[in-house]
């Protein structure tokens, strides 16, 4: 099983579309897929229908109760309407975890405890975190085998990007394993200049970890979203699927040589 986490510390950069799409483009070629929400709005649960104000049970209940002595994701996964996709759901809940974690220690590495009674359930793991530096994106960041990290290209968002890297930086310091990652360009518009010096900033500044495409400005994304399915099961030739697509196959790649 491959724990993929997607994050960055800064909102509406393309986190939850791109666990979505990933999701499912791999569910389409027969991978069993486990797509993990860690963000206290609960978009990628709304996403696929359920309401994180109504969950009885969420991943929430993996830092609190009695799954917290024990944490087993086993209990808490939803199944969704996409073929080979589950979902651990968020709930609303998850926004009061930060004030309920202090003084109580080692709560960064519940997610990964909890994943590992059904490793052998999925090949996949997709973890969408929250764009705020605390116990979850901790979680996340723990859990994950590679860690894919979308950045809008406009100005904002590299400084966003700069403290994302010096985040990572001090979870390698924790780490046994470095934790690769990739840089996703995305809402990229060839047709502004702010798009295209961003992407070339971003070469220029990180060649070694900017991902082999950029995802577009794509409005298919906004209506899949709106019908509750992944992507490439509304517009599977479309520009941003097939970007997707492309991507996609490299961090194939990427986890047979972690395999290997």
């Amino acid at each position: 099983m491959q724990v993929w986490s997607v994050a960055n510390q800064k909102g509406g950069v393309g986190k939850t579309t791109s666990v979505v799409a990933l999701a499912g483009l791999l569910a389409e070629v027969g991978y069993s897929v486990l797509v993990v929400d860690l963000d206290p709005h609960g978009s990628m649960t709304s996403y696929f229908r359920y309401d994180p104000d109504e969950l009885e049970l969420s991943v929430f209940d993996l830092f609190e109760g009695v799954l917290a002595e024990k944490p087993d994701a086993t209990s808490l996964i939803l199944a969704t309407d996409q073929e080979n996709v589950s979902l651990l759901p968020a709930s609303t809940a998850l926004a009061t975890l930060e004030r309920r974690a202090v003084g109580k220690e080692g709560l960064g590495l519940q997610v990964a405890k909890a994943l590992r009674p059904v490793q052998d359930r999925y090949d996949y793991v997709l973890i969408d975190s929250p764009p705020v530096l605390g116990v979850l994106m901790v979680n996340a960041l723990a859990a994950c085998d590679h860690l894919l990290v979308p950045v809008q290209t406009e100005y904002l968002a590299l400084k966003g990007l700069e403290r994302m890297v010096r985040t990572i930086e001090m979870v390698n310091r924790a780490r046994r394993n470095k934790l690769d990652f990739t840089i996703l360009p995305t809402f990229y518009d060839q047709r502004t200049q702010a798009s295209v010096n961003c992407l070339r900033e971003l070469h220029e500044k990180y060649p070694d970890n900017i991902a082999n495409t950029v995802i577009p400005t794509d409005t298919k994304f906004r209506n899949a979203s709106m019908q509750g399915v992944v992507p490439s099961a509304l517009d599977g030739g479309g520009r941003g699927v097939s970007s997707y697509a492309k991507l996609l196959r490299v961090l194939l790649g990427k986890g047979r040589q972690g395999n290997g």
